[in-house]
């Protein structure tokens, strides 16, 4: 088995670090929430679909060496959701190729504590030193208010519609 060496990142109350096979359970379960699914994938995947989008995050660092972390409280341990860049070679029109891509998204019971914007700062610090001084962007469902009041403390600035899955979406873009 290879192992891959995820960079750990820590913050006053979270960690951010790889994925675990232990993590899974409450990944599915978070996956499985339609508040939550409504703005990542559309309708809650199946614990199938659910598997295959965790196996990702593992792909992602091994080919890319870039990705997504855990996000655990630092305090009790727990899985709280997941922050980090994302290259999902997406249907996106106009696309976005070249340009890190962050994104993250937390277990309902996480929301709203200030934990997805403390998480994706700390991933924007580790993507300036790994991406260098380039423009990242994220792309947010224009309903989905929590994520768009993330996207403004972080700096991003609203950038343009796009058409994704036949939705119109929101791209952001701030320089790391």
């Amino acid at each position: 088995m290879t192992v891959i060496a995820i960079p750990t990142l820590a913050t006053e109350r979270l960690i951010l670090r790889g994925h675990k096979i232990e993590d899974f359970a409450a990944y599915a379960e978070m996956a499985a929430d339609p508040n939550w699914a409504r703005y990542t994938v559309g309708t809650p995947p199946t614990r199938e679909q659910s598997w295959s989008r965790f196996l990702r995050n593992f792909g992602h660092w091994a080919l890319l060496g870039q990705g997504f972390w855990a996000v655990e409280e630092r305090q009790t341990g727990d899985y709280l959701g997941d922050v980090g860049f994302v290259e999902g070679k997406r249907d996106l029109t106009p696309p976005h190729t070249g340009e890190p891509e962050i994104g993250w998204a937390l277990k309902a019971s996480a929301q709203g504590k200030g934990y997805a914007t403390e998480a994706a700062q700390a991933a924007l610090l580790w993507g300036r030193t790994a991406f260098g001084p380039v423009r990242a962007v994220c792309i947010i469902n224009p309903e989905n208010t929590p994520s768009l009041r993330v996207a403004a403390r972080l700096g991003f600035a609203d950038f343009e519609d796009l058409s994704y899955q036949g939705n119109t979406i929101r791209r952001f873009a701030r320089m790391l």
